[in-house]
């Protein structure tokens, strides 16, 4: 497959480090050397207008949240809940920041971004129960957060863009008690645990994350196999996406992740559900927190935003 040159010198770097794949490691020394890749891959953290600190109730306890307002957004703003990628086992806030003040800004929006609980110290569904808390405390503390309560959105990358699909399909399947976004941006998502797809055929070495690391996150997180078909878990196999939010969805070509995401695609539009797409054919998974090398990390959130924007512009 042909790989974006930028990414070729990540993986370049990964090699001539030694770095070895996270499915070789204690998960939390997975921790620890994800959390240490964002001082090499990442640039340097975007000034914004506020960020801060906070905290909401949770079903496992209090969830640590961080609030940010990009430069030119107003004091009531749209706001996007982000949810970190990390495969449900790595990540936190500090992985994220940066992408979550990019998007804050070229938004001009706020973004809250969650401290879900991760696994395997917290199975599925801890880290869905988390991301849906933190929706219901966004909306429902609009006022004193200074967010307009009608443009709240869901995104994250990987790992969460599927908290987020699955967030935005409780939303229509709980009766109200979580209040349904406005949009849903997902960035390289994961759609369906069962990993059946092609892709992870095709993607099985020399990237960051092949099908063996995906297998891994996914054993992880899950108590059971048989939860990978619950929709909670598994987005993509919903009997129906009728009624969900308007979506953007980016896919990349070398991600064994690539196939569920075209999927999904093509089921938001069949069932009715305004959808836009971009595939990166020549990118590999989580090229959005490797911006010090790969300058498509801009192109993304340059064009999240514009689908946030245009999304809110609708609302």
């Amino acid at each position: 497959m042909p790989i974006d040159p930028d990414a070729q010198r990540v993986l370049d770097l990964i090699r001539e480090t030694g770095r070895p794949p996270y499915e070789t490691l204690p998960h939390a020394e997975a921790r620890r050397l994800y959390a240490a890749g964002r001082g090499v891959l990442q640039p340097e953290p975007q000034e914004v207008a506020e960020v801060r600190d906070l905290a909401c109730p949770g079903p496992g306890g209090a969830i640590r949240l961080r609030a940010y307002r990009g430069v030119g957004a107003p004091e009531t703003a749209p706001c996007l809940v982000f949810y970190h990628g990390g495969g449900w086992v790595v990540g936190d806030l500090d992985t994220h920041d940066g992408p979550c003040r990019a998007l804050a800004n070229a938004a001009r929006c706020r973004v809250v971004a969650v401290d879900y609980r991760l696994a395997p110290e917290h199975k599925f569904p801890a880290a869905f129960e988390d991301a849906a808390a933190a929706l219901r405390f966004v909306a429902a503390e609009a006022a004193r957060l200074g967010v307009d309560r009608a443009r709240i959105a869901v995104g994250g990358d990987s790992a969460g863009g599927n908290l987020a699909a699955a967030v935005a399909l409780a939303a229509r399947e709980d009766g109200g008690a979580t209040p349904m976004p406005a949009f849903q941006l997902l960035i390289y998502p994961a759609l369906d645990l069962a990993m059946t797809a092609a892709s992870y055929q095709r993607v099985t070495e020399g990237v960051p994350l092949t099908a063996r690391t995906a297998r891994w996150f996914r054993d992880h997180y899950l108590a059971e196999p048989r939860q990978a078909l619950d929709w909670r878990a598994s987005p993509l196999r919903a009997p129906s996406l009728a009624g969900l939010p308007p979506a953007f969805v980016l896919t990349a070509g070398i991600d064994p992740l690539c196939d569920e995401g075209l999927a999904y695609v093509r089921r938001l539009d069949e069932d009715g559900v305004r959808v836009a797409h971009l595939h990166l054919a020549d990118q590999i998974h989580g090229a959005l927190t490797m911006g010090r090398f790969i300058r498509a990390a801009e192109l993304i959130v340059r064009v999240s935003a514009e689908a946030l924007r245009d999304a809110w512009s609708r609302a």
